[in-house]
C-alpha cells in the first residue's frame, strides 16, 4: 500500500539566464521542467517557477530564498555549460549542506548518448536544509533525457531528507524505495 502525502510537495523550477530573464529570449527550460513533472509525478504538488539572470551570487541568494521558504525540490534550469557567465554550479555549491554527485555523472551519461557536447555539462545535484536541488539542463529534450535517469532515486531522496513525499506515475518513472520505506 503507497504512503498518502501529508501535504503538497513543494517545488521550485528556476531559470538562470541573462536574456530569459530580460525578455530577450523565451524560457523553454522553465516550461519545460514543469510539463516533465506535472506528466510524471502523480501526487499533490505545488510548482512555482522564477527566472534569474546569470551569476554565482544571484544564483546563491535565490537559492538561499527558496530552501528558507520550505521548498522540498528545486530544479535549476540553464547556467551550468563552460561559458564565462556559466556560475549556476557555483552557486548551488555556495548554499549545499551536501553533494550527490551520482546525478551529474548519471545526468551526462544519458546525455552522451544523444550529443558529444554533454561532457560540457556541469550538472550535479545537492542537499540545503530538507531541500533537493537538482541542476538540469535548458533545452525541454535534454531536461526529459537527464530527468529520465535520474528522478526513480528523487521520491526517496526527498524521504529521506524529511520533504514531502512524492509519488510517481509507474508508466513514466518507477520509484524506487526499499521494501517497507
Amino acid at each position: 500500500m503507497t504512503e498518502q502525502p501529508s501535504r503538497p510537495a513543494r517545488i521550485a523550477i528556476v531559470t538562470v539566464s541573462d536574456r530569459a530573464s530580460s525578455g530577450k529570449y523565451e524560457d523553454k527550460g522553465g516550461p519545460g521542467a514543469e510539463a516533465w513533472l506535472r506528466d510524471t509525478i502523480t501526487s499533490p504538488i505545488d510548482i512555482v517557477r522564477h527566472i534569474i539572470p546569470d551569476g554565482r551570487e544571484v544564483v546563491a541568494a535565490k537559492l538561499r530564498e527558496l530552501t528558507e521558504a520550505g521548498a522540498d525540490l528545486i530544479l535549476v534550469t540553464g547556467g551550468t555549460g563552460p561559458a564565462p557567465r556559466d556560475q549556476t554550479p557555483e552557486g548551488v555549491m555556495d548554499v549545499a549542506d551536501k553533494e550527490l554527485p551520482g546525478f551529474g555523472e548519471e545526468m551526462r551519461r544519458a546525455s552522451l548518448a544523444e550529443v558529444p557536447t554533454a561532457i560540457l555539462s556541469r550538472q550535479t545535484a545537492v542537499i540545503r536544509d530538507a531541500t533537493l536541488i537538482i541542476t538540469i539542463p535548458g533545452k525541454p529534450s535534454a531536461i526529459a533525457t537527464c530527468m529520465n535517469a535520474v528522478f526513480a532515486a528523487v521520491p526517496y531522496c526527498l524521504d529521506l531528507i524529511g520533504a514531502a513525499r512524492i509519488e510517481t506515475d509507474p508508466a513514466k518513472i518507477k520509484a524506487f524505495r526499499p521494501k517497507g520505506a
